[in-house]
This record gives structure tokens, C-alpha cells and sequence, in this order.
């Protein structure tokens, strides 16, 4: 009998890409979630559900899975500062109600939850291990930090089985947001300015590596509650992405930047990727290609 798999928001970016690792590796995938989403099968899911993420819900829709992948959540560093009440119902009341669910309803299924390298904040030095210091400098990795202790609790507490994925910069085909959505719309516009000074460094996943790592994470899921980084363990800075970009997009457009900050955005996050190597799992895709694909999505389907 083929396990089963309900990925939480997988209408959304990683949450599509999720949807199409399990099935793929013979998963039958159910989603929920908001957002319309009428081309749910093409992604391989076999039903979706559009609903917020409560309890009642997962009553209703979720059944017995064998895992939950909770993808549903804030998603932007920018949002949540914005609106911080709303980002905190996304993130910790949808992680406690799913977590509510397990334990009452179904205490065999595993639980992966993607949280994000946000929880850090500003770092003293990368790479960046899964026992440094969490001190996140915005809503949203106050949040995420927030389920993550959510999660072990109810590891610990109640038996549930349970790993957590921290995400780094993750992009790729599909995204419509952050720095290479907002870049390519500047592109298109012939504007060249952007925040910051260019020399901030980030650790760029590919999707279809960060949904490979979280279907993993499933088979390691226990009460340890075990947390992995999810990066590629390479730090690029965001002028040398944008260069790869605006290459790409065929522009005859530099780069330049303001010099200020966005609230909230480390200097620095570089993830140390040895837990998740230890697992058999390493990153496969090429940044510049990827970026190079990006733009080529954009200029066919994205604008």
C-alpha cells in the first residue's frame, strides 16, 4: 500500500515542489491550505483541499497520513514586520493546531517542519552550525523559532515523531517574490538600484534540492526532534546573483546598490551542511545555471 503524505500549503512555492518530490518517490499526495490551486494534479497531488490550517480541518481532511509536511506559514521576512499578528497566526497557530492534531488524532504520523535560517539572526561567523546561538532580528524568525519550540515540545512531551529543516535562501522557477523576482521586475523596467551594498552574503538552495532534503528529513523524524541546516554550504553575495542575473536577462544593466539596509536582513548566513550530508543528502543544482533558468522562466511565464 502506497504511504501517504498532506503537505500543508502546498499551493505554495516550496510546498508545490514538496508535493512533487513525495510523489515522484511513489507517495499518494494530498495538500491544504489557502490560495486556489487548479492545477494541483500536474504538481502530484491527488486531491486538494483549500481551507485555512486548523484543527477542524485536519479533522475533516487529513486523515491518518503517514507525514505531514507543514509548509503552510509565513513566508517574508518584509510581510511579518508589516504585519506581525497576522504572520504569527501563520506560522504558530497553524504549527500548534497541526501539531494538536497529531497527538489527538493520528500519533504515528511524522511530522517535518521547514523553518528557516531566519531563527540566527546576525551571526559572529559562517558557516553557520545548528547549535549556534538563535537570536532572530524579525518578526518572522521570532515566529519560526517559536514553532521550532512548538515541535520539540511535543517530541519530547508526547512521543511525537518529529525533524526539523532549517532553509536558507531557497529560489528557483515559480518564485514571485524576494530578491530575484524583484530584480527581474527592476530588469524589465530598466531600473538597476537595490538595497543594501551588495557584499551581503547568503546561502543559496535550489528548490528542488530543499524539497530532496525535506522528503529525507521524514525518514529521520523521532523525538529527538533532529534539526539540520539546509543550504548549499556556499555563500554567495547578492551582487555577484545579481551580476548572474542580469547576464541571463540579456540587459546591459550594472548593479548598483543604496547602501540601505533592509530591516530585519543579516550580513551574513551561510549554512555549516554536515547533519544533512550525514544523511546521505547533498545539493545537486549549479547557482549560475539555476539563475539562468530563473530568468528564462521569467521572461516566458513570470511577467
Amino acid at each position: 500500500m502506497r504511504q501517504s503524505v498532506l503537505v500543508t500549503g502546498a499551493a505554495g512555492f516550496v510546498g508545490r515542489y514538496v508535493a512533487q518530490a513525495f510523489e515522484n518517490k511513489g507517495y499518494q499526495v494530498h495538500g491544504l491550505g489557502w490560495g486556489k490551486f487548479p492545477d494541483f494534479r500536474d504538481w502530484g497531488l491527488t486531491s486538494w483541499n483549500e481551507s485555512e490550517v486548523s484543527l477542524e480541518s485536519l479533522v475533516e481532511f487529513a486523515g491518518k497520513p503517514d507525514v505531514i509536511v507543514h509548509c503552510a506559514g509565513g513566508s517574508a521576512v518584509g510581510y511579518s514586520i508589516e504585519h506581525p499578528r497576522q504572520d504569527f497566526c501563520l506560522t504558530v497557530d497553524t504549527t500548534s493546531h497541526v501539531l494538536e492534531y497529531i497527538r489527538r488524532h493520528s500519533p504515528e504520523t511524522r511530522l517535518v517542519y521547514p523553518s528557516t535560517a531566519a531563527v540566527y539572526g546576525q551571526v559572529e561567523s559562517v558557516p553557520i552550525t545548528e547549535s549556534a546561538s538563535l537570536k532572530p532580528v524579525s518578526p518572522y524568525g521570532v515566529h519560526k523559532l517559536m514553532a521550532e519550540d512548538l515541535c520539540r515540545l511535543y517530541a519530547t512531551q508526547f512521543g511525537l515523531q518529529i525533524a526539523i529543516v532549517r532553509l536558507f535562501s531557497i529560489y528557483g522557477k515559480g518564485l514571485r517574490k524576494q530578491l530575484l523576482w524583484d530584480a527581474c521586475q527592476k530588469f524589465n523596467r530598466g531600473e538597476s538600484t537595490f538595497f543594501g551594498t551588495g557584499e551581503e552574503i547568503r546561502d543559496w538552495l535550489y528548490v528542488c534540492d530543499a524539497a530532496a532534503l525535506l522528503m529525507m528529513a521524514e525518514v529521520h523524524a523521532s523525538t529527538a526532534c533532529p534539526v539540520v541546516n539546509g543550504g548549499s554550504g556556499t555563500g554567495t553575495n547578492v551582487a555577484m546573483i545579481l551580476n548572474a542575473l542580469a547576464l541571463a536577462f540579456s540587459v546591459d544593466i550594472k548593479p548598483a546598490f543604496s547602501s540601505q539596509s533592509k530591516p530585519g536582513d543579516p550580513d551574513a548566513l551561510v549554512a555549516n551542511i554536515e547533519s544533512a550530508k550525514s544523511w546521505g543528502w547533498l545539493p545537486q543544482a549549479d547557482c549560475v545555471q539555476a539563475v539562468a533558468e530563473y530568468a528564462k522562466w521569467f521572461l516566458q511565464e513570470g511577467n
